[in-house]
């Protein structure tokens, strides 16, 4: 039950988002003067629909997209007689851009509202992958074998790092003169050492080399990256440093700088997967003919809701919220491609006008016609075809052999 209300309210999120995007166009669209004919929810046969002003609202039968028809767009729209003068194509760039960008800026909006409301309620993933001391305590000389967990044993007092004089919140980046980037690589470097070492930290501004004497213990080791392979009993070095938490808590002051720090990291993923989407085609082939379904390969509104289900289904709420946030983005970044018939184009269309009529202007020409979209027609067949069968062979995926994450 859990993953059917799981897969059900992610749908309904994606049904907001797509809602909301296509009423930013609206919102924007009407207040700069621009006639808004309809606005609905989904596709396919009507449900039902209603008229507010000059715009009919409505809701149709399939909640998978949905649509605003603003008078006027393209030069090739037919409009009424009073909707002449305030045809789309005829406003200002400016006011054409507003309106072009509104969608996306509310996916962008969303996705910060999501994060914002992680951040002041559960926290928000730990992002910086640097060596950095999250703790200082004793080093543990032994720890418990497979009965006990594995369970460092009792020790009391400070350790060697702190001893040392390091501090929590010092960044490592060398151990005995090889440089460390991640906490892995400074237990990795630590536990090869057999006697005193300098570690050297980035504090604040500057940069310190701190004599530390590596305390000898005993720990429970993977030698092997193989799959099965069991721990071994190994002596080896230990400073008594613990990495920061895996999820930051922040209050609500706080929560502000710190969503949108963590919607930069997420605005850099989302660009390296728009990058590489050309590039997944083959894994999803795979997966479609049999192979394995790699849990990076893109998904559709099918595949997505199906990841919140296995989310919801073990309580992971926290996951939930983020993959509706990223999906947001994803939505956003990917409709400022410059393709038509996405916001993108219509945007560059609009910027390419703005700059041939600047370009006129100083020849002395009067301002040139509209773009001609009937010339731009094939492009946009060709961006339709290969968008639609990209997101057919990823449905087709998330059917088959759908994204399993447990």
């Amino acid at each position: 039950m859990l993953f059917v209300l799981g897969v059900v309210l992610f749908a309904l999120g994606i049904a907001v988002s797509i809602a909301l995007h296509e009423a930013g166009h609206m919102w924007t669209a009407q207040k700069l003067g621009m006639k808004v004919r309809r606005y609905y929810i989904g596709f396919g046969p009507k449900v039902f629909a209603f008229r507010r002003g000059e715009t009919e609202y409505g809701l149709k039968a399939i909640p998978a997209g949905g649509f605003c028809d603003i008078a006027g767009m393209t030069a090739l729209d037919e409009l009424a007689p009073d909707e002449v003068d305030r045809a789309m194509y005829k406003q200002k760039t400016w006011k054409r851009l507003v309106v072009m960008s509104g969608g996306i800026a509310m996916n962008f909006v969303l996705g910060i509202a999501l994060i914002f409301g992680l951040a002041v309620t559960s926290g928000l993933p730990n992002t910086d992958d640097r060596a950095v001391i999250g703790s200082l305590d004793c080093a543990a000389p032994t720890q418990a074998g497979e009965e006990g967990g594995y369970a460092p044993s009792e020790c009391q007092g400070t350790g060697p790092a702190q001893d040392a004089g390091l501090q929590v919140g010092d960044v490592v980046v060398a151990v005995g003169g090889t440089p460390v980037e991640t906490f892995e690589d400074l237990v990795r470097s630590t536990r090869a050492l057999t006697g005193p070492a300098d570690f050297t930290v980035e504090r604040g501004d500057e940069t310190l080399t701190v004599p530390v004497a590596v305390q000898q213990v005993q720990r429970w080791v993977y030698e092997s990256d193989v799959a099965d392979a069991e721990p071994v009993s190994r002596t080896v070095g230990a400073i008594g440093v613990g990495a920061e938490p895996p999820v930051l808590e922040y209050g609500p002051l706080e929560a502000v700088p710190a969503t949108f720090g963590f919607t930069g990291y997420l605005a850099a993923r989302t660009a390296e997967a728009l990058v590489s989407l050309p590039g997944k085609v083959s894994d999803l082939w795979t997966a479609v003919t049999g192979g394995e379904r790699s849990i990076d390969t893109p998904v559709s509104v099918v595949g997505a809701s199906v990841i919140g289900g296995q989310f919801a289904e073990r309580g992971i709420w926290q996951s939930f919220v983020l993959l509706l946030a990223q999906l947001n983005f994803f939505l956003g970044a990917f409709n400022l491609v410059p393709l038509l018939p996405l916001d993108g184009g219509h945007m560059a269309v609009a910027i390419y006008e703005r700059i041939r009529n600047w370009f006129r202007n100083l020849r002395g020409k009067p301002v040139g016609a509209p773009v001609d979209y009937m010339k731009l027609l094939p492009l946009t067949y060709v961006a339709v075809v290969i968008g639609g069968a990209f997101m057919v062979l990823t449905l087709t995926a998330d059917i088959v052999n759908p994204i399993k994450l447990f």
